[in-house]
């Protein structure tokens, strides 16, 4: 079954009337209209609709069955949820304030029918779908949007369309056939070794060194069954069933591979994900980590896999407020990295739609963000906490000296050989005692004793066994690890000697003046034209950027260092 939830408000009874007219008899397709309504009067949306269509459209009741060819309409002052196959009605948890009920229903229908979910964004205005579009992305399946020029109020078109995640802008009447088209079954009669994946298969390693030499990065590790899944959808989005014109399109048209690359890349998150998880850190975890902190030394934690910052965020909540709980000035000092700049670009912003209320608080949206018209902005006493970095684990060197690493659900897109070496990796970086926290679906493999569980029902692990020299020397000397660096490092050997090659030109010519220094104002690097400000100081050699800095600048400089 394939199942398609459509969002609309405002302009949106006209959108979906000529939606569902368009929509052929037989589609095979079961569709949810969630349109905004008012909570407090009844709806006429089934007799307005169903004179337009040869669906048959009913009005969604607790328990009710999801059929194809039928179109469910939400009643008004409710949200939907999808599970094992039926309908299931739920009160908001606020009777009055923002309601989200289409991402509601988004993240229940990605969660029960991955691939076979489609979200479509209609005339509105707000941005209820945003978020919820992106769970479904995430899932593999389709985003549709009706282009903001066919409809009546832009808002949530746009809003959907800002995310960067949707996949096709258009008119409204074009929309049932491109559902029809990439929901389409391959033929049954075709031979094996002709359908989509099998043909695709011959071809993976052309189309992983297409996208290492156009975007660097490199997918090599990445589980062959998901690049297959992930490379078909986008020759569906293009419409392109011949995998060779596909090689052919990527190598000539950037854009393309860059929407792979982005399709590749995996960008599941969201504020307090799995909430159960959260309550176990926060009720029998971090309070113990916070009160044996030495208040000398920073409580150091990394999240590998940040994507867009949510995780970061979530995480450097609990730990803020474990450390106020326990009264001490325990200073919390973490860094997140991820492999894609756009998404560490959004984290650092740290701006997000107004929809996040639905996973956070009210009490902690009033202590950790402030609301501006464009949705929450993380507040500056959280932000200072979290420091965000490109950083790809399968070839940087770790971060070092923690006592907490995060990093759920990315490991199950790896190859077993990938995941032992992320493990490592995670292995040295952590102190004696350190905790490992993993997706609901990861487990350590290969465990060798450096780890023991450490909390039930939660994939949390103690560091344990040898010293991070034995460790990292072992990682190097493993002969499934050293095969999985030397295949990285062949890919990425000449891509890595550009990059450098790039920088370092655009730094000398177009950099400003820069200087990295110490807790002692030594300078330990410099970029740009630093000769116009600094000069070789008289007497003894000093690398003290106050001695050696021009009489005009010195107390500006002194000034902006102590602030600093």
């Amino acid at each position: 079954m394939t199942v398609v939830g459509i969002g609309a408000s405002a302009g949106g009874l006209e959108a979906s009337r000529r939606l569902v007219a368009a929509i052929p008899r037989n589609s095979g397709l079961a569709y949810i209209l969630v349109q905004h309504l008012d909570p407090d009067h009844s709806s006429m949306m089934v007799e307005l609709l169903a004179g337009h269509t040869d669906l048959v459209v009913l009005l969604i009741a607790e328990a009710m069955a999801i059929e194809a060819d039928h179109l469910y309409v939400i009643p008004p002052g409710v949200y939907i949820t999808v599970e094992l196959g039926r309908l299931h009605v739920s009160k908001p948890l606020v009777r009055h304030g923002s309601r989200m009920p289409f991402d509601h229903l988004l993240h229940s229908m990605a969660a029960a029918y991955g691939a076979r979910t489609a979200c479509v964004v209609l005339s509105g205005t707000g941005s209820d779908g945003t978020v919820g579009l992106a769970a479904i992305k995430a899932r593999g399946g389709l985003v549709i949007v009706q282009d903001p020029d066919d409809s009546r109020f832009d808002g949530m078109p746009r809003s959907a369309i800002q995310t960067g995640l949707v996949d096709m802008v258009l008119p409204v009447h074009d929309i049932p056939a491109a559902l029809l088209g990439h929901f389409r079954e391959p033929p049954d009669s075709l031979p094996a070794q002709l359908l989509p994946q099998n043909r695709l298969g011959a071809r993976l390693h052309d189309i992983l060194a297409l996208l290492r030499t156009k975007s660097l990065h490199d997918f090599v590790q990445y589980k062959e069954g998901t690049l297959l899944r992930r490379i078909e959808r986008r020759m569906g989005l293009v419409q392109q069933g011949d995998v060779d014109a596909y090689v052919k399109l990527l190598s000539a048209d950037g854009g393309e591979a860059e929407n792979l690359v982005q399709d590749l890349l995996i960008h599941v998150t969201s504020f307090f994900r799995n909430p159960d998880v959260f309550a176990v850190l926060a009720s029998q975890v971090l309070p113990e980590l916070v009160r044996r902190q030495p208040v000398n030394r920073p409580l150091r934690i990394w999240v590998a896999g940040c994507s867009t910052g949510e995780e970061a965020y979530s995480l450097a909540i609990l730990f803020r407020e474990a450390a106020i709980a326990d009264g001490r000035a325990v200073r919390i000092q973490m860094f997140a990295s991820d492999i894609d700049p756009d998404s560490v670009s959004t984290a650092r912003n740290g701006v997000y739609a107004a929809t996040i209320a639905d996973d956070v608080s009210p009490e902690r949206l009033a202590r950790w963000f402030t609301r501006e018209d464009d949705g929450y902005h993380v507040g500056p006493e959280l932000r200072s906490t979290v420091v965000f970095s490109l950083h790809d684990v399968l070839k940087d060197p770790p971060f070092s000296r923690l006592d907490f690493v995060s990093c759920r659900n990315m490991l199950i897109y790896l190859r077993p050989q990938a995941q032992a070496l992320v493990i490592s990796q995670f292995h040295f970086a952590l102190r004696a005692d350190g905790l490992l926290l993993l997706g609901n679906a990861e487990t350590i493999i290969n465990n060798d004793g450096r780890f023991e569980e450490f909390a039930p029902h939660v994939q949390l692990f103690r560091h344990t066994g040898g010293g991070r020299r034995a460790e990292i020397g072992g990682a190097r000397n493993d002969p499934a690890l050293t095969a999985a660096r030397l295949e990285l490092g062949r890919a990425r050997s000449r891509q890595t000697s550009l990059s450098d090659l790039v920088q370092r030109l655009l730094m000398q010519g177009f950099a400003p003046a820069a200087v990295l220094l110490n807790h002692r104002y030594e300078c330990l690097y410099s970029v740009g034209p630093i000769d116009r400000f600094l000069r070789v100081a008289p007497g003894d050699p000093t690398n003290d950027v106050l001695a050696m800095a021009r009489h005009s600048m010195q107390a500006r400089l002194r000034a902006a260092l102590k602030r600093a």
